[in-house]
């Protein structure tokens, strides 16, 4: 068990001696302690929940989906745990996607030591460590893509966006099919169509953007709607 007043961290990176590494580090600290780890989305989606850490450090890129959709799905279960994104690439979807996702910082791997120390105890504490300018670039992007986006969509078939929809609120191929009383081959098949049609090449960048269009919405309806 953690002593009182310690920062509990779980570590999520498909790379062993990055884990080691890093799980290292943070053990030598008295105020830290590690508490799980894990090397997949899956497995991290499964063992966060039970250790219920104060600070979840997860990797963007990994073999079976994305440290942003496990910050998704494990804010929306529990918003104490605080996420912060451990990166090798700075690029301005990856941010997106992360603030997106709840996600309250987003670091790369080439971080000193003594400042990844800082942004757990920081991230632990409430604070957020996306900088202004980087988060104004997102929101000014999340403004005025609506208009781009919506050119994307016009090109679905009415069908393909009511699957594209349900793939937004996480159905599987099979529950979509049920739904719709098609069968699961022709929904896997209208998936690959809504994929080439909005440039995607996987699943889970279609419920991100679904993700996004509806922050948007949610938005421009607590602002009064676009140009008001």
């Amino acid at each position: 068990m953690a002593e009182e007043g310690q920062i509990r961290v779980f570590l999520l990176d498909d790379h062993e001696v990055v884990r080691r590494g890093v799980h290292e580090m943070l053990s030598m600290e008295p105020d830290i302690e590690v508490v799980g780890e894990a090397g997949t989305a899956a497995d991290a989606l499964l063992r966060i929940p039970a250790v219920r850490p104060d600070v979840a450090l997860l990797d963007v890129r990994l073999p079976d989906g994305s440290g942003v959709e496990v910050c998704r799905e494990i804010r929306s279960r529990d918003e104490s745990v605080q996420c912060l994104m451990l990166t090798s690439f700075s690029d301005d979807e990856a941010l997106f996607d992360a603030i997106m996702a709840g996600a309250s910082g987003y670091v790369l791997k080439a971080i000193r030591g003594t400042d990844l120390l800082s942004a757990v105890r920081d991230v632990a504490a409430g604070k957020s460590l996306l900088d202004q300018v980087a988060t104004q670039r997102v929101l000014e992007r999340l403004r005025s893509g609506t208009s781009q986006e919506d050119d994307r969509l016009a090109h679905l078939t009415d069908q393909e966006r009511r699957i594209l929809d349900l793939i937004g609120e996480g159905l599987t191929n099979r529950a979509i099919g049920e739904q719709l009383n098609l069968a699961e081959k022709t929904i896997k098949n209208y998936v690959s169509s809504l994929l080439s049609k909005l440039g995607m090449e996987r699943r889970s960048q279609a419920a991100a953007y679904v993700a996004r269009m509806r922050a948007e919405r949610g938005r421009q309806q607590h602002e009064g709607g676009p140009g008001q």
